[in-house]
């Protein structure tokens, strides 16, 4: 039998306008908005559907934006009943919304947590990502964890996207150091990325403190369905394993293409992106090329 999966972008995937036609027709949309607004303390609604860019790319901005977009779409829109879901990164807490584990206003609470707090680990060390481009995910691997024995300057495997597209995180010499080797290596580019710090490493740990307290502190339901998480790739329904990997996931890397390669492997053969932009279903199609990919938001 074949099952449904919903899957969550995360940071990225924002635009000025986000949820603005949800807003406009739908009164559960406006009513979630308006919570949201009280509960962060200032109007992210007015920021995502008539900001700046530079406005809406502040950290602390982004993913309370991203979170809610899909939340609400998920909500408001008409679609069936997952078998299975998943969020890349910071979806994954949208994710947990849409399977019954977190109540909207506690996940918006600890994604505004998690973006002040990992805007201020950015700020302690200069650190960066950067995309890596056709070179096999273990050759990658391997030239991190060289180049960190060889300088002492963090550099790791963040985000395994797709076959040939993964992202590397670390402090910002030892990025251009494995830029470098990455080239040489055969890769087709090493790209150092516009973003405020190295998210998914070992430099995220002042922010893993910070979370970890928060979410010990928050009631976790049984979920609806299971919830294929970033740093195990693999299924999860006991909320106090879903916490720890929560949790882990911010010094951890995200493994969207084993996410996926499992959820196939476990029924999954049409996948729902709920949420701004189309980032997660051309990764989808990337990893599985048979899947049925469509998006709502």
């Amino acid at each position: 039998m074949s099952s449904h999966a919903y899957v969550f972008p995360g940071q990225g995937s924002q635009f000025i306008g986000m949820g603005k036609a949800l807003y406009e027709t739908s009164a559960v949309a406006k009513e979630l908005f308006d919570r949201a607004n009280t509960i962060l303390g200032f109007d992210i609604s007015e920021v995502m559907f008539n900001g700046t860019d530079e406005a809406l790319k502040q950290t602390n901005v982004t993913q309370p934006a991203v979170f809610l977009h899909s939340v609400i779409a998920y909500k408001t829109l008409e679609h069936g009943t997952p078998d299975m879901v998943a969020g890349h990164s910071l979806g994954e807490f949208s994710a947990l919304v849409a399977n019954g584990v977190l109540e909207f206003e506690d996940a918006l609470k600890l994604v505004s947590i998690r973006a002040a707090a990992m805007q201020k680990a950015c700020e302690l060390v200069p650190s960066t990502m950067a995309a890596v481009l056709a070179l096999a995910d273990d050759v990658v691997a391997t030239i991190c964890a060289e180049v960190m024995a060889e300088t002492n300057e963090v550099v790791v495997a963040a985000n395994y996207n797709c076959p040939g597209q993964l992202v590397i995180s670390g402090s910002v010499k030892g990025i251009e150091i494995a830029c470098e080797r990455m080239k040489a290596a055969g890769a087709k580019r090493a790209l150092v990325l516009p973003v405020g710090g190295a998210f998914h490493s070992p430099l995220m740990a002042p922010a893993r403190e910070e979370l970890a307290a928060a979410i010990e502190a928050t009631n976790f339901a049984n979920p609806i369905c299971p919830v294929y998480q970033n740093v195990v790739a693999a299924a999860v329904t006991d909320p106090a394993a879903i916490k720890q990997n929560l949790i882990n996931q911010l010094t951890g890397a995200v493994k969207w293409t084993q996410t996926v390669e499992q959820m196939v492997a476990d029924g999954a053969s049409h996948f729902t992106e709920v949420g701004p932009g189309k980032v997660l279903q051309g990764l989808v199609q990337k990893v599985y090329k048979e899947a049925v990919v469509n998006g709502l938001s």
